[in-house]
């Protein structure tokens, strides 16, 4: 597993050298500055929120963000898979056993017709590490498991 990459600290985000506090939007896309691969990080931002995409390994990987209250939302996403596979049952087992212990705080799941590995928390009392280290651990597991699945699990 690839370390979470190095972010201010708790106190370097509640205030930088100005005295200003220091945004989510700043801490994440210094956290994807730093994992991203070949310029390949995009940025959206709506009056939904703001959403990033960039390339790691052999996956790509969203990052969400629906405001910037303690009661808003971080979520990050990678797809791994798509449905409909062969051995789907068996597919699903094996994505329920991987989320008992191999997924640290992130977890397997569908969204639409894609099997993606999944983290999501509120603001609230979330540090740039804690940012840091989900936005890793998605990357990482998906990485670390997209050809696996593919291979295992061709489409159906």
């Amino acid at each position: 597993m690839v370390t979470a990459p190095s972010v201010e600290s708790l106190s370097d985000f509640q205030d930088d050298a100005d005295g200003e506090e220091t945004s989510y939007i700043d801490v994440i896309e210094t956290v994807i500055s730093s994992m991203e691969q070949d310029g390949s990080a995009m940025v959206n931002h709506s009056e939904e929120g703001h959403t990033w995409k960039f390339r790691y390994g052999s996956v790509d990987v969203y990052v969400q963000l629906s405001g910037e209250t303690e009661d808003d939302m971080f979520t990050t996403w990678s797809p791994v898979h798509k449905l409909p596979v062969q051995n789907e049952s068996e597919l699903m087992r094996k994505l329920l056993e991987m989320n008992c212990g191999n997924t640290f705080e992130a977890c397997f799941g569908l969204i639409d017709q894609s099997i993606v590995v999944f983290a999501t928390r509120t603001l609230m009392d979330i540090n740039p590490s804690e940012i840091s280290r989900l936005i890793t651990i998605v990357a990482s597991i998906a990485d670390e498991n997209d050809d696996e699945l593919l291979k295992n699990y061709p489409a159906a």
